[in-house]
């Protein structure tokens, strides 16, 4: 059984392909935080001036 693995676990890990695509999705997921985090944080700020103006 396991010689039938082996194979295919050390041909997906020669795969580069799957890789890269790891390492963009981890990227955008920090970018997808870090906009998150900044559209809150401004978010807040902003409402807070606007009320302070217009209210």
């Amino acid at each position: 059984m396991l010689d039938h693995i082996r194979p295919l676990v050390l041909a997906t890990l020669r795969n580069r392909k799957g890789v890269t695509a790891a390492e963009y999705a981890v990227l955008a997921v920090g970018i997808v935080i870090a906009v998150s985090a900044a559209a809150v944080t401004l978010g807040t700020t902003i409402s807070s001036k606007f009320a302070s103006i217009f209210g």
